[in-house]
C-alpha cells in the first residue's frame, strides 16, 4: 500500500511517529549525519503536546501526541505486558542510543483525530508563493539530461505528456518510486538496465540492498475499535523486535483500497534491525510497468529466528481469553535504502552525504530512499527530518 496523494504514504499511514534511534545514525558513520547533528532537526519538525523536555520541539509544524485513554484492547496488553516485566516508557521517542525493553505509548502525528502530514505542515502553507507550483495529478515519468547533467523531468498529467525544466531537481517520490525514475532514466545497475532496454547513464546500485521491517501478521478475536487510533501503544524487546497490539486495521484510511474487505483487529511482530536486505529491479523501459520489489524477508535465518521468539512472546503476552491465528508474512511498508547515502568509498552509495546523486550534477534525492540502513522505529519521522535537513544541501 502506497500513497498516491498529495503528501505521500505520510498522508495514509498508522500516524506512528517515532523517531530513530541515536545508534542508528551514529553507527552509520556518515559526516554530517550524527544523532549529534540531527537532534536539533527532530525538534524543528514537531510540537511535541505531550513533553517539554529539551530533546523535544514546541514550534514545529507537527503536532504530536500520544493516546492517554487506551481502549480495552490495549489496556489488557499493558496490563500482560507489565505482569512479564516490561517496564513503562514514559516517552518513545526519548530513550537512550539503543533500543529499550518496554512499553509504551505510540507518539502519532494525529490529533483529536486530525493528521498533519507533511504536506499539510510544509506545503499548503507555501503554495502562495510565486516561486511555487503545485501539479496535482502528475506524475513524473523519466528525467532529461545534457551529459551527466539533469536538466528536466518528462511528466504525463491529466491534460497529457508534460516537460519540466530546472536547473535543480531533487527526487522525493519515495523509496520505490524514485529508485524507479532513476533506472528509467539510466541511472542504475548496468545488467538490470541493459536487461530492460534501458542505455545506461550512470552506473550506480540503485536498489540493490533496500531494507524493511518484516512483520508476522496474526488475527486475533478482538473486537475493531473504530475511530482510534490503529496503534495506540507498542512493546520493544533488547533483541529488535517490536509487538503491535492493533485496535483495528487500516480500512478507516484506505478508502477502497482493501477491495471491500472488512476491517480486521490483528497483533503484529516485526524485526526492527533486519539482516536480510532486498532489491527493486527494473524490468521495462515503460514507466507504467512497475518496478519488481523483492523482499526476501526469509534470506536470513536468524530473522526467521527473531520473530519467531517474537510470536511466541506475543501468544504469551495475549493470554488464553485472546485467540491468535496463524502468522503471515507481512510488510510494515517501510522499505527504504534504494538510493542509500554514503561516502566516496562506499561502493553502496547511491548519494553522497549531501543527498547528491554520484557523478550526475544538479540532481538530488531527500526520501526514504537514502537511509543507509532502515531505522529501529518506524521510518515516518525520520524522513521528515530528512526533509527539513537535506534543503540546504540543494544550492
Amino acid at each position: 500500500m502506497r500513497g498516491a496523494t498529495v503528501g505521500g504514504s505520510g498522508a495514509i499511514n498508522g500516524g506512528y511517529f517515532c523517531r530513530g534511534l541515536p545508534s542508528d545514525f551514529d553507527r552509520a558513520s556518515i559526516p554530517g549525519w550524527a544523532w549529534s547533528d540531527v537532534l536539533e532537526h527532530f525538534r524543528a519538525i514537531e510540537t511535541d503536546l505531550d513533553f517539554e523536555t529539551p530533546v523535544h520541539g514546541r514550534s514545529g509544524p507537527i503536532p504530536v501526541r500520544r493516546t492517554h485513554e487506551m481502549t480495552g484492547i490495549t489496556e489488557s496488553f499493558m496490563a500482560a505486558a507489565e505482569d512479564a516485566g516490561f517496564a513503562w516508557i514514559a516517552d518513545l521517542n526519548d530513550v537512550g542510543p539503543e533500543m529499550p525493553s518496554g512499553v509504551g505509548a505510540v507518539p502519532l502525528n494525529i490529533v483529536n483525530g486530525v493528521r498533519t502530514s507533511s504536506a499539510v505542515g510544509y506545503l499548503m502553507p507555501a503554495l502562495g508563493r510565486p516561486n511555487l507550483t503545485l501539479l496535482a495529478r502528475t506524475r513524473a515519468v523519466r528525467l532529461r539530461f545534457s551529459a551527466t547533467t539533469a536538466v528536466g523531468v518528462d511528466a504525463i498529467g491529466p491534460g497529457g505528456p508534460v516537460s519540466l525544466s530546472a536547473d535543480r531537481i531533487v527526487l522525493c517520490a519515495g523509496a520505490i518510486q524514485s529508485a524507479h525514475l532513476l533506472m528509467l532514466s539510466g541511472v542504475g545497475e548496468e545488467e538490470v538496465l541493459r536487461s530492460a532496454g534501458v542505455k545506461v547513464l550512470m552506473a550506480l546500485p540503485v536498489g540493490m540492498g533496500c531494507s524493511d521491517h518484516p512483520e508476522w501478521v496474526m488475527p486475533t478475536n478482538w473486537a475493531v475499535a473504530v475511530d482510534r487510533p490503529v496503534l495506540e501503544v507498542l512493546l520493544s524487546t533488547h533483541d529488535g523486535i517490536e509487538i503491535r497490539p492493533y485496535t483495528g486495521g487500516f480500512v478507516a484510511m484506505t478508502g477502497d483500497g482493501t477491495a471491500g474487505h472488512r476491517d480486521w483487529p490483528h497483533i503484529g511482530v516485526a524485526l526492527m534491525q533486519p539482516r536480510a536486505r532486498g532489491r527493486i529491479t527494473l524490468v521495462s523501459s515503460d514507466p507504467q510497468i512497475p518496478v519488481r520489489i523483492e523482499h526476501r524477508y526469509d534470506s536470513e535465518p536468524a530473522d526467521v529466528a527473531a520473530l519467531r521468539q517474537g510470536s511466541a512472546l506475543a501468544h504469551e503476552l495475549c493470554g488464553a481469553a485472546t485467540r491468535i491465528g496463524p502468522a503471515v508474512w507481512a510488510t510494515s511498508q517501510h522499505l527504504c535504502g534504494s538510493a542509500p547515502m554514503g561516502t566516496d568509498d562506499d561502493p553502496r552509495a547511491v548519494v553522497d552525504p549531501r543527498c547528491r546523486v554520484r557523478g550526475i550534477e544538479n540532481l538530488w534525492v531527500i526520501d526514504g530512499s537514502v537511509l543507509p540502513s532502515i531505522t529501529s522505529r518506524g521510518p515516518h519521522a525520520t524522513i521528515v527530518m530528512l526533509g527539513h535537513r537535506a534543503p540546504e544541501f540543494v544550492q
